[in-house]
């Protein structure tokens, strides 16, 4: 079971220094929508589509199928043990202590890594209104943003991220209208090209880049799914997660057909897949190349907000990480004292901080798409080391407490045979990063991170074990 030790801490603690649970149904849905709609969706796409061309569309798709089963182990796991606040606490309970502190601070990273990202694309995203400002300087208000949202109640934040997710929401759905109604009208742009769905095979077939464009689209592709598992770090702060927590994983498979391929099928079918710009934002070329800039400064509002969206995601989520760290002694305590609104402001602070990485990548590299590459492929390799040890926890749960998934109402779906096809899955995307230069160059990078929390572990780690 979860550590006695903690659990009792939080029997003892006064109401007001605990996670409240703030967060409705309603923002649980969006929250859940908003992390499986990432950044990478709007500003990644330019850049799979001139690897892979419509290939792309069954890169998303395998993608998607993948994750949903780790979203299904995660939610039987969560409600196996309503005790459990995140993915970290599970994984310490049914892998070993030092495998909720590898998970947590490895997703602290992760989310720390991301929200990097997001920052250098909502610097790229300003330069459409603002050419001439300073993109260090935009990424500075960002985060200086950020931090101020996320100071209010969670109440604050579930309606922030409610609005944001609406928002892509809204512009996807228009924008796959929009393109249907290009395609089935004949339009033509100034240029000369007429929307045609022929687009998507005319050009080389589905497979115009080979085996090798197709598999060389996945690491984009797997980035812009990072945020989905976000719902499961919302566990402790949500009404009634038997009912919220189902409904939100169970609607991912919809998400991923509706968001990914029907958008990536429209902007293919309207721009040829040879005319897409890897640089920029798809979404945003789209109406441009179809001579509507007044509509292309909208969508450029819109994949700024997606941005933020996720940069505003994954600040909660670090500082959530944090604090439950902080419990377990394995973070300085400070990261869990709550401030009178039952926010972790000094986790907040901490990880805002740190998210000025991203405001000294721009400084250092001024080429957003070399510091954006080079940034998501590092989240993509924590987050699916993430989804990996949830994969793990299950098959421990399966084999050490049978009588649990025997009475669960949220079982996972050909359980352990997916978790191991899954496994074998993020295996297989770990060897597709080593065939890029710039990815090749972040899979080298990355184990530097776990060599570092290696070293943690045997400081604070011990320590811990120690007390206990």
């Amino acid at each position: 079971m979860v550590d006695q030790v903690k659990v009792a801490e939080a029997v003892e603690t006064p109401q007001e220094q605990t996670l409240q649970r703030h967060l409705s149904n309603r923002h649980i849905q969006l929250i859940a929508i908003g992390g499986a709609i990432g950044t990478g969706l709007f500003m990644g796409s330019g850049k799979t589509i001139s690897l892979a061309g419509p290939s792309i569309i069954f890169v998303y798709m395998v993608i998607g199928f993948m994750l949903f089963f780790v979203m299904r182990a995660m939610g039987e796991l969560l409600l196996s043990n309503l005790e459990y606040k995140s993915f970290s606490d599970f994984a310490a309970d049914l892998l070993g202590p030092w495998a909720g502190y590898f998970t947590g601070w490895t997703y602290w990273f992760c989310w720390v890594v991301t929200g990097i990202a997001d920052v250098v694309a909502i610097s790229a995203y300003a330069q459409f209104w603002f050419p001439g400002l300073s993109e260090w300087v935009a990424s500075l208000a960002v985060v200086i943003v950020l931090l101020s949202l996320n100071l209010a109640t969670v109440k604050m934040f579930g309606e922030m991220e409610f609005w944001f997710a609406m928002i892509k929401i809204v512009a996807i759905i228009a924008l796959i209208v929009v393109g249907a109604v290009m395609v089935f009208t004949g339009f033509t742009s100034p240029s000369g090209v007429t929307a045609s769905f022929s687009h998507l095979w005319a050009d080389g077939g589905w497979f115009p880049k080979g085996i090798s464009g197709f598999f060389a689209g996945f690491q984009i592709a797997v980035f812009a799914f990072v945020g989905i598992e976000l719902v499961g770090t919302t566990a402790a702060e949500t009404h009634n997660p038997e009912k919220s927590l189902p409904r939100a994983i169970n609607s991912i498979p919809v998400r991923i057909i509706m968001f990914y391929v029907f958008a990536l099928i429209m902007i293919m079918s309207v721009t040829p897949w040879r005319s897409v710009v890897p640089s920029k934002s798809p979404f945003v070329e789209l109406f441009m190349l179809v001579g509507l800039p007044a509509a292309a400064s909208l969508i450029n509002f819109v994949v700024l907000t997606s941005a933020a969206s996720s940069a505003n995601s994954g600040v909660f989520s670090t500082s959530r990480m944090l604090y439950g760290l902080a419990q377990d002694g394995v973070a300085p305590a400070r990261f869990a004292r709550l401030s009178r609104r039952a926010v972790p402001a000094s986790g907040l602070l901490f990880s805002c901080l740190c998210l000025l990485g991203g405001v000294v990548l721009i400084y250092l590299i001024p080429d957003v798409m070399t510091v954006f590459t080079m940034v998501t492929t590092v989240s993509a390799i924590l987050f699916m080391f993430v989804w990996s040890i949830i994969l793990c926890s299950y098959l421990v749960y399966r084999r050490q407490r049978p009588e649990l998934h025997a009475k669960s109402q949220y079982k996972m779906p050909l359980g352990i045979v997916m978790c191991w096809v899954c496994l074998a899955f993020f295996v297989f995307v770990l060897g597709l990063l080593t065939l890029q230069a710039d990815t090749r160059q972040a899979l080298m990078v990355t184990p530097l991170w776990f060599v570092i929390l290696a070293i943690g572990w045997q400081v604070t780690g011990k320590k811990r074990l120690a007390r206990v």
